[in-house]
């Protein structure tokens, strides 16, 4: 009889054979659903299948009621091993290699044998794999180039990815028998832009059971290390889940450990020796003694320190920002968050109307909206027209009689070649807001690119910087530029620099954010929402800022709608 988590990774097994076996992705994708609701399940899982109760549950039809019910009463699936008898062993990892399809990976195990990348390397290079029919030396020499793509691929993922494989990871140990909690720490639990390993805190009582179980896990491919309380496996796709697992009593001390970057953790260690301690993943010491904290803030505290929040803890000036006075207390948050920025709407390529838009912000708890499509040279993007923006503002004018939200009508203008904004300065002056972002022309050279961006800081209308640099994070590098030149210029004109919460784009990045603060450059957080679900895009500009150390004094829309609309209205006094 199979217990709910390895009934959970035969389901999620199965998903993944039926992908790759080229099945109706929404069929694959049922059984992934279903394994993280079996996973969940409060109640004794042999209970609900005698009594028939799986299709309650939400993703669980009879077909997959019935074949949970074969694993729990059998411990066998017959699809499952259909499935593994029909599709060649290894699949899930060989599938991996650029180019390798799976009638290839087929006609490579019934030649040779070959159920593993390294199998398939091997293979390539006694040049075995040119003599299979249907290959030849074209074949191999492109096997092996894809195979060398692979090992030399940078291994990162969006943080939004991770995030969400994470959740499947927790989700999938939090129930097995002896864990009390799971958490995410590393670079995640930093916020970090990209993602190359996942750190993973269990607090258990036998590490065995916890480690059986991560195996099992149907992305794992391979354990590389192991000992008494860590396990690093890589899954399918090259990454890699480092797992800790801890006591209750030690817990605190893990989770410092196991979150902050390794500079930022030695330079705590430093500190810790420079008082007499001793510092390590299992307690705060003093000799024999082992000093008492019931959480990270009470570690740091003992150190002499204020608690520094995990987006921080990179090695990369937290410590002399405490030195200076700063205890991180008025860090911003997202409850400091006031009014949803960047917002487009249908009237350019925005998938919700204004009055959908404005609906779903107000149902978050804003006070304000800005529906800021895109300028005319944005063709691409359906941007407004000045006869269309008549009739934009008509509509929102009728839509703010229905909604208690304050919709702010703006503009995100395109920066033209010259730095000149898309519309002319009677029609600027007439928005509430204006975000000035770069679409076009984005490999000008660095002279180019300089002069642009200078340009157009030093226009009068007040003005927000959108998706600074314009970099997609792991897609597309950021605009060349001599960035302090540009930050000077906007220092001394009137110019807020967005921090862009679209999980894509996450710009500008921390470092930048640092040399903007110093110049006292005031930002706006902002979720670059093309429909309603983006606007839950808002997590992830707040965690980039609080990477970048802004406090919500430096933050515009922390501001009530009244100060904020005064202190980003586009037309200033004298001009």
């Amino acid at each position: 009889m199979l217990d709910k988590f390895a009934i959970a990774a035969a389901l999620r097994e199965i998903g993944i054979l039926l992908e790759l076996k080229g099945e109706n992705p929404y069929k694959a994708r049922a059984y992934e659903n279903g394994a993280a609701t079996v996973e969940g399940i409060p109640e004794e899982l042999s209970q609900v299948i005698d009594e028939k109760r799986l299709t309650r549950y939400k993703g669980i039809g009879d077909a997959l009621a019935a074949k949970i019910a074969e694993l729990h009463n059998t411990g066998r699936s017959t699809l499952l091993e259909e499935l593994r008898k029909e599709l060649p062993p290894g699949i899930i990892e060989l599938s991996q290699v650029p180019g390798l399809s799976t009638r290839k990976i087929q006609l490579l195990h019934d030649a040779l044998g070959i159920s593993s990348i390294a199998e398939l390397k091997m293979a390539c290079e006694i040049d075995a794999v040119s003599k299979i029919k249907g290959f030849g030396e074209k074949s191999q020499l492109k096997i092996l180039e894809g195979i060398k793509e692979y090992e030399s691929r940078d291994e990162s993922i969006l943080l939004v990815d991770a995030r969400q494989l994470c959740r499947q990871l927790t989700d999938y140990l939090k129930f097995v028998e002896g864990i009390s909690a799971v958490e995410v720490t590393g670079s995640i639990r930093r916020w970090k832009e990209s993602v190359r390993n996942f750190n993973v805190l269990v607090c258990a009582t036998r590490p065995a059971r916890v480690f059986e179980a991560l195996e099992k896990f149907p992305l794992v491919t391979k354990v590389l290390e192991k000992d008494e309380a860590r396990m690093i496996v890589r899954l399918a796709n090259g990454l890699k889940i480092n797992l800790f697992v801890s006591s209750k009593d030690n817990l605190p001390y893990a989770q410092l450990r196991e979150t902050g970057s390794n500079s930022h953790v030695e330079q705590l260690m430093e500190i810790a020796g420079a008082k007499g301690y001793s510092l390590d993943a299992t307690g705060l010491r003093q000799g024999n003694r082992k000093i008492i904290c019931a959480s990270e803030k009470d570690i740091y505290n003992q150190l002499g320190l204020p608690y520094i929040p995990p987006e921080l803890r990179e090695a990369d000036g937290e410590l002399e920002e405490i030195a200076s006075g700063n205890d991180f207390s008025d860090l911003i948050c997202l409850e400091d968050i006031q009014g949803m920025t960047h917002c487009h709407s249908t009237y350019s390529d925005g998938r919700n109307s204004i009055e959908e838009m404005a609906l779903a912000a107000q149902e978050m708890g804003m006070k304000y909206i800005t529906i800021t499509d895109h300028s005319p040279s944005a063709h691409y993007a359906g941007g407004v027209t000045i006869d269309k923006l008549k009739r934009q503002w008509e509509e929102i004018d009728r839509v703010q009689e229905k909604v208690e939200i304050k919709i702010l009508k703006g503009t995100e203008s395109d920066i033209l070649d010259s730095g000149a904004l898309d519309y002319p300065d009677e029609v600027l002056n007439q928005f509430d807001i204006l975000i000035g972002s770069i679409h076009s022309r984005l490999k000008m050279d660095e002279d180019q690119m300089t002069r642009r961006l200078v340009h157009c800081m030093r226009l009068p209308q007040f003005k927000i910087w959108g998706h600074a640099l314009g970099r997609l994070v792991l897609r597309r590098p950021p605009l060349s530029c001599r960035l302090e030149e540009v930050l000077d210029a906007a220092a001394e004109s009137n110019v807020a620099i967005e921090v862009n919460g679209d999980p894509y784009r996450l710009d500008m990045e921390a470092r930048w954010i640092k040399l903007a603060r110093k110049r006292g450059i005031k930002f706006v957080i902002s979720t670059d929402a093309h429909g309603i679900r983006d606007l839950q895009n808002l997590k992830y500009g707040v965690h980039m800022a609080r990477r970048g150390g802004l406090s919500r004094q430096e933050v515009l829309n922390a501001l009530p709608v009244d100060k904020f609309k005064q202190a980003v209205l586009p037309r200033r006094q004298g001009h």
